[in-house]
């Protein structure tokens, strides 16, 4: 079964991989460079600070908080721990590989671009209101996005990529939880009564 599995997570690499064009090696890389995208993290920083006001002082430290647990929990801990070859480090895998922008680190599980880009993404789906739907469709195809191209890349395994996006999903869940409870704690929602005259 494990080898089926591995057969299969090595299948769908490979067919992320070797269907590439010059273009999308360029979109590709793209979308995987974190520091691409640091001015629409600003963005949404400062949308978040301006719709939640006061308690923005307790929602933007836990969606910082969310995506550093992600990040550090997959790159600190998994990576070390299973220390599992990324593609283009695999000596039976990597000459095989269209290698668009490097390597990387050695190990590869779990994905922490993925991890990173979920929790933000589940982190603002559980935030923002249902009006801002299209908002929460667009952040969410970025996400797959930067997942895909780390496979197309050939940096990380399918496996890598769910693993590291259930992590970094997780983590937001928890620390939306927290803003929840603490919301309620410092900020509750205002109780009206009838009044019976």
């Amino acid at each position: 079964m494990i080898e089926q599995l591995q057969a299969l997570d090595r299948w769908l690499l490979l067919a992320a991989n070797t269907h590439h064009s010059n273009a999308l090696d360029a979109w590709m890389i793209f979308f995987s460079e974190r520091f691409v995208w640091f001015p629409a993290y600003l963005v949404i920083l400062l949308v978040l600070g301006y719709m939640f006001r006061q308690r923005a002082l307790l929602l933007l430290p836990l969606l910082g908080l969310s995506v550093a647990l992600a990040d550090g929990i997959s790159s600190r801990f998994f990576k070390p721990y299973f220390a599992r070859l990324r593609p283009c480090h695999d000596p039976q895998l990597s000459a095989t590989l269209n290698l668009a922008s490097g390597c990387g680190g050695q190990f590869g599980f779990m994905s922490s671009h993925a991890a990173n880009a979920f929790a933000l993404v589940v982190f603002l789906w559980l935030a923002l209101p249902r009006r801002y739907r299209l908002a929460k469709v667009l952040v969410l195809i970025w996400a797959i996005l930067v997942s895909y191209s780390r496979m197309y890349l050939g940096a990380h395994y399918p496996s890598d990529v769910l693993a590291g996006a259930t992590l970094g999903s997780l983590a937001a869940w928890a620390c939306f939880r927290l803003y929840q409870l603490g919301a309620a704690r410092w900020w509750p929602e205002p109780r009206f009564t009838l009044r019976h005259d």
